[in-house]
Order: C-alpha cells, then structure tokens, then sequence
C-alpha cells in the first residue's frame, strides 16, 4: 500500500484536514472520506459528468483528479448551493420547477455545472447552454427541459 499524503480540503466553506493514498481521486475523496455523497460517481472515466464540483469555482470532473490536487483548494459541491435556512438556491429552484431532473442520478453535475456557468455568464444564450452541459450526459429528460430550467434561473437570478 502506498505511503499516505496529508491534504487540507475546503468544501463548503469547511476545512477538512484527512490522510489519502497518493492515488485516491477526489470523488472518492469527497464522498469516502468526508461523506458528502451528493457527489455522484457515474462512469470513472470522465465521460458523463455526474461528478462534477466547482474548484476554486471552476467545474471540474472529480473523477479525472486526484485528491492530492486539491490540496489547498476551495471546492463547492451540490451540498453548498442550498442556502444555509434551507432555502434551496435559484439553480435548484428552477430545476424543480422547470422539470429539469427525472431519475436525478446526473442532477448533481447538472446543477454544478450550471452554477459555473452562471458565474461565468449571466446571461447565456440557448447555444451556449448546450455547449456549457456537452461534458454532462442525462439519460432521461432530453435535455430541453435542463436548458429550460437554466434560462429560467438565470432570469431569476438577474432579479
């Protein structure tokens, strides 16, 4: 067994100080050994997006990075978009209200990758929506209804 590494994470907003093995990736890192597990693990080889998680707020797939990478590094998962009463943030509000989820399996990387998305641009257009979710597969919805949600909260954000 390799000789584990110390890393510090903040996800969240939360430092978590933990011992991995040089090799674990971050996925495992966040789900395993921290238990946040609305990060979702769907193909390991960086295909379908489920595991998306903003670093240092910019969307990267948590299964194509080693923990060790992260050391030192800001990281919001799905758990961090929800307001701290509970209020559940515009993103998450408007997949809920425009039917932008089914089965819920791709949803997390969804709303990850759309938060920086928005963060990025404001306003995006239908276009650049599509481009934005291309490294993120959903196999129930089609899609319209997650371009349709992300307008939607893009206007209610702009509010």
């Amino acid at each position: 067994m390799a000789e584990s590494v110390s890393i510090t994470l903040t996800i969240n907003g939360t430092e978590h100080s933990i011992n991995v093995e040089p090799r674990l990736l971050l996925v495992h890192a966040i789900r395993d050994v921290i238990g946040l597990t609305g990060t979702h693990v769907g193909c390991d080889t960086s295909q379908c997006g489920s595991c998306t998680v903003l670093l240092n707020g910019e969307a990267v797939k948590s299964c194509s990075m080693l923990a060790a990478q992260a050391d030192g590094q800001q990281i919001e998962t799905v758990e961090g978009l929800a307001h701290a009463d509970g209020t559940l943030h515009p993103i998450q509000q408007a997949f809920a209200e425009k039917h932008g989820l089914q089965c819920g399996f791709c949803t997390p990387g969804m709303l990850m990758m759309s938060k920086a998305l928005l963060n990025e641009n404001p306003n995006p257009s239908r276009d650049e929506i599509r481009h934005a979710l291309a490294g993120n597969m959903c196999r129930c919805t089609g899609y319209q209804n997650i371009v349709l949600a992300i307008e939607f909260a893009a206007e209610q954000m702009a509010r």
